[in-house]
């Protein structure tokens, strides 16, 4: 039989209504609400993280290779698809896709309103797996087709639909500045929406052939490419990697360069996570010790009489170890399932709604990092078990025969 635990069997079985019984569900509870506060807000912020990043990689790859020139208008230099960054960027470390894209300035007019555009064109090699997503109407324009002009149609913002007052499958002249100025028509075919003001204001996608025929461009120029890498975590990696396949009159932009104010707000909620998260570890094994003082000053006498019985001080220590550690298990139990329970609910029924134009989506995301939970849990447990150690040496200054005249 194991003494210690036997022992701490019974110390926690403590009357109900007792103050022991009470401290005991205090130090319970902590332990539950810090860890379901902790649980639920790396969720969220990981499902910030990763709503906000998959908004920015749909008009923002994690690199982008173009010709280098101090042009900062949206008139791009041509670059050739015939270089070995395009043929061989699957053999490139890291590297997961390579798709070809070119921009061109223009005015989508109605008959009572215009507004300004980029359009971006895209061809058969664009991932449009990103959009599922986003798209708010319709569907995603067919690129890419042997036309030899390009296809008309267009996938415009939700913010460009209502400045124009449009809908899908309707009409709408694009304007091209130039000498002399050229017009499109165009076939709205889809309504996208991703709640960052500066590309919704923006962007609108269309054939990559349509910008070639109208910058005089061959079928093998484009305006840059757009680079996905394996692991976004080894971005600075990859990117060496590419810029050693690249000839000297190119350059590499970072989506994190390219986007900066998004990507430091995010660090800024990484650095906010680490102080909640020692936060709330220092109150929760505050709270524990104190529980656990409190139990063994109530119990002052029976540690007397284990020691006039032959109790050594590790026993004893290693008793009221034992009954932290319940607590700690208990308070794990219920800060999971609370924590997980409130996960999942928001992640089903999306009850806690945002504003898109300060948060950039419409609900509070939930993210399920399943290695992270783990790490709280473990963590959890090793630096209460940690703490939990340090009142137990109060033990070995309580002498028997006090302890036994003791009296609550």
């Amino acid at each position: 039989m194991n003494v210690p635990i036997f022992l701490a069997r019974k110390v926690r079985h403590a009357p109900e209504g007792s103050f022991s019984a009470t401290v005991t569900r205090v130090g319970i509870i902590s332990i539950a609400l810090g860890l379901s506060i902790l649980i639920v807000a790396f969720a969220v912020l990981f499902g910030f993280k990763n709503t906000i990043q998959q908004k920015i990689f749909l008009f923002g790859a994690h690199l982008q290779a173009s010709k280098f020139t101090n042009n900062s208008s949206y008139q791009e230099t041509p670059i050739a698809l015939n270089t070995k960054l395009y043929r061989d960027s699957t053999q490139i470390p890291g590297v997961q896709h390579i798709q070809a894209v070119a921009l061109k300035a223009g005015i989508l007019k109605t008959s009572d309103e215009l507004t300004g555009v980029v359009l971006k064109g895209v061809g058969k090699d664009y991932d449009w797996n990103l959009f599922h997503g986003s798209i708010v109407a319709g569907t995603v324009p067919t690129v890419g087709a042997d036309t030899g002009t390009g296809s008309t149609q267009l996938l415009i913002s939700q913010y460009m639909a209502n400045q124009l007052q449009v809908k899908v499958g309707q009409n709408v002249p694009l304007y091209f500045l130039g000498n002399p100025p050229r017009a499109r028509k165009m076939t709205v075919v889809g309504i996208y929406e991703t709640g960052l003001e500066e590309v919704d204001k923006t962007i609108a996608l269309g054939d990559i052939r349509l910008i070639q025929r109208l910058n005089k461009w061959g079928p093998d120029s484009v305006g840059s490419y757009e680079i996905f890498v394996k692991d976004f975590n080894k971005l600075d990696a990859t990117a060496n990697n590419i810029f050693d396949e690249m000839t000297p009159d190119m350059r590499l932009t970072r989506v994190t360069d390219q986007y900066r104010p998004l990507f430091d707000w995010m660090v800024l909620l990484d650095r906010n996570m680490v102080i909640l998260l020692a936060l709330i570890t220092f109150v929760a094994s505050f709270n524990m010790v104190s529980v656990l003082l409190v139990l063994m000053m109530e119990r002052t006498p029976m540690i007397g009489l284990l020691k006039a019985l032959g109790g050594s001080d590790p026993l004893i220590r290693r008793m009221f170890l034992f009954v932290g550690l319940n607590m700690v298990g208990w308070g794990l139990l219920i800060g999971n399932v609370v924590g997980l329970g409130i996960c999942f609910i928001q992640d089903r029924f999306k009850l806690i709604p945002l504003d898109p134009k300060n948060y950039f989506m419409n609900y509070v995301p939930i993210v399920w990092d399943w290695p992270t939970i783990l790490a709280l849990n473990g963590a959890t447990i090793l630096l209460i078990a940690f703490a939990l150690w340090l009142p137990t040496f109060i033990i070995n200054r309580i002498q028997p025969v006090k302890a036994l005249a003791f009296k609550k």
